[in-house]
Formats: C-alpha cells, sequence, structure tokens
C-alpha cells in the first residue's frame, strides 16, 4: 500500500466526515512530542510546546467517517471510543492497525447478578440502546453512551451491517480475537431485529443463553456442569436399576447322550424402590458419574440403565457433546491467530 499522506496527531480530535479520499491516507497518533518549534524573539516558547497540555491525554480521537470511502483509509493507534461509522462505504477493506481502541460494554448489566459481557462495541449500538431503551436516562446511567442530538436511530439490520464489514476488517488484519467482539455485536443486533424470521430470533437467543454465541467459554462449561449434574441426580435416583441384573442359564437334559441345548438370558432392570435418600450412595454415584462422563466423549457406559436411565443418557450423549465442543470453540476465538 503506497502512502499519499500521513497525517501524525496529538491532543487531537478529528473529523473526517465527507471526505473525499481519492489516494491512500494514514490518520496516526503520534506517540512521541513533536520537535520544538523555532520560536522568535516575540514569541513565548510555551506556547510552541506542549507544556500547556500537560495532565491532558496525549492521542488522536476519531469522531466520525460518515460519507466516506474507507478503503483508502488506514488507521494506527486511533481512539474510535466515539467514532461513528454509519454512512461510510467499504468498511470491510478499513486498515486498523496498532492499538485502536474501541468502545465496550458497561460492567454490570440491569440487575445483579447478570453481568453485561465485557467486549468491544460500536458507539453506535451505545445510541440503538440508550434510543431504544424504556428509560434512557437509567440506560445511560448504567454505562451506555449518550448519543448527540443529531444521532440518528439506526436499526438493529443497519448496526449489524457495521459490525459485520468491521469484523470483516478486522480479520484481514489477523485481529481474531477483536473480530470475535464484532461477531458477537453482531449477533446481538441480529437478535433484536424484530424483521427477522421469529425463528432466527428464538435461535440466535438460545445460542446467546448458552454460550454467548459461541464466544463465551465459562457459560457454556457453566451449562455443561448444571446438565451433568442434573444427569448424575436423574441417574442415582431413577436411571440405575435395584440391582445388576445377572445372566442365568437354563436347559435341561432328558436322557444320557442326548444333546444338550441351555439358553442364557438377562433380567430386565429392575426400577429402584423406596425412599430417594436411600437411593443415593457412593456406589451409585460412582456408576452415574461413569455414565455420565461417558456420555460427554460421546461413548456409551455400558452399564444396565432403566427405561428412565437410557433415555436419560440417550439425552445426555446428545446435549452434553455439543455444549462441550461450544466450549471448546469459545476457547479457540480468542486464542487463534
Amino acid at each position: 500500500m503506497v502512502i499519499d499522506l500521513h497525517i501524525d496527531l496529538r491532543y487531537a480530535e478529528v473529523d473526517l466526515r465527507y471526505s473525499v479520499l481519492e489516494y491512500p491516507v494514514v490518520v496516526a497518533a503520534w506517540p512521541t512530542p513533536f520537535p520544538l518549534l523555532e520560536s522568535r524573539d516575540d514569541e513565548d516558547p510555551d506556547l510552541l510546546s506542549e507544556t500547556l497540555l500537560s495532565g491532558i491525554t496525549p492521542g488522536a480521537r476519531l469522531v466520525s467517517v460518515d460519507g466516506v470511502d474507507a478503503a483508502h483509509l488506514a488507521l494506527y493507534n486511533i481512539d474510535l471510543s466515539t467514532c461513528r461509522f454509519a454512512g461510510a462505504v467499504h468498511l470491510d477493506q478499513l486498515k486498523v492497525d496498532g492499538w485502536c481502541t474501541f468502545a465496550t460494554t458497561p460492567g454490570w448489566g440491569w440487575r445483579f447478578p447478570w453481568r453485561w459481557s465485557r467486549r468491544n462495541t460500536l458507539t453506535e449500538e451505545h445510541h440503538w440502546r440508550v434510543l431504544t431503551a424504556r428509560q434512557s436516562d437509567q440506560a445511560i446511567t448504567r454505562g451506555w453512551a449518550t448519543p448527540p442530538q443529531d444521532a440518528p436511530e439506526l436499526k438493529p439490520a443497519a448496526v449489524a451491517a457495521l459490525y459485520r464489514q468491521l469484523r470483516k476488517s478486522l480479520e484481514d488484519g489477523k485481529n481474531e480475537p477483536d473480530a470475535a467482539d464484532f461477531y458477537y455485536g453482531e449477533c446481538e443486533m441480529r437478535r433484536h431485529d424484530t424483521c427477522r424470521p421469529w425463528g432466527e430470533r428464538v435461535l440466535l437467543a438460545a445460542y446467546w443463553v448458552v454460550s454467548g454465541y459461541g464466544l463465551r467459554a465459562l457459560r457454556a462449561l457453566a451449562w455443561l456442569g448444571a446438565a451433568m449434574a442434573v444427569t448424575i441426580a436423574v441417574m442415582v435416583l431413577w436411571g440405575l436399576p435395584a440391582e445388576d441384573p445377572k445372566p442365568t442359564t437354563t436347559g435341561r437334559q432328558v436322557t444320557t447322550g442326548q444333546e444338550i441345548v441351555l439358553t442364557t438370558d438377562t433380567a430386565d432392570p429392575v426400577n429402584p424402590t423406596g425412599p430417594l435418600t436411600e437411593r443415593v450412595t457412593i456406589e451409585r454415584l460412582e456408576k452415574s458419574l461413569r455414565v455420565v462422563i461417558n456420555s460427554v466423549i460421546f461413548r456409551s457406559s455400558g452399564q444396565d440403565l432403566t427405561t428412565t436411565g437410557t433415555y436419560t443418557e440417550m439425552t445426555s450423549r446428545l446435549a452434553e457433546p455439543i455444549l462441550l465442543g461450544l466450549a471448546v470453540l469459545a476457547v479457540r476465538s480468542r486464542v487463534k491467530r
């Protein structure tokens, strides 16, 4: 990429709205103070240095790229936490490099113990959540950014499109972890988009609850642990037979020298009876744990089970490996290079 213009900034706020970029342009935050300009006798040297700006963050912030063709734009070490991307074209070709920072979600949700997943977001999502909240003041108090007066109320589909294009830009730059955050934001907007089919929104809601769109390993592991605990409880109380059926061999010899016919059969498992508390024993817990662990890795334990236990094992062999796979997928999305 041949650079035609390189803009280095400190203590600056840049608004590129409706700029025409026909050639590659780099906007970067300069890390060190600029060299002192040569002062004349009638000039105050402090006015030509950065001493008057001490205590202020020396970075550069981008305000808007509305109406800009981002295919020719590259950003380096720019604060994008308040940047409005709506209205720009070719955002999937935008070059985001260095330590560019985006807005983040609030630390806590609307009610304890629910908490917003910490992730990078676009300021458009902040504005959308405030403008669509039943009580916008409470949304701002929780940590969502206050939209400016001229901020349009974008539809969830439009915000999802912004997330999708910028995710492609980050993926092309090999920034997979931050691209995963934008995939999360895209799915969030699709889940809230009332114009999408009801079935798709339900599916996205289930995907969000179970594993945070395949990006929250702890959530998937928590559901896996809960599913295993429920399966163990069902196995101990109703799934394991009262006693392991023992094979019996039956036959009859009529006369000496006649061929003997023997039949070996195993009795059907007998459902446990008696109080539930008496069924909870170390032996039954150990057998149940073995059944559940085998189910997680999609194997049959070979344990004789009652009818309830058989169907429970079938269900766990389907659901629990999926939860384990979602947890692995979430870890992979954070360490992928």
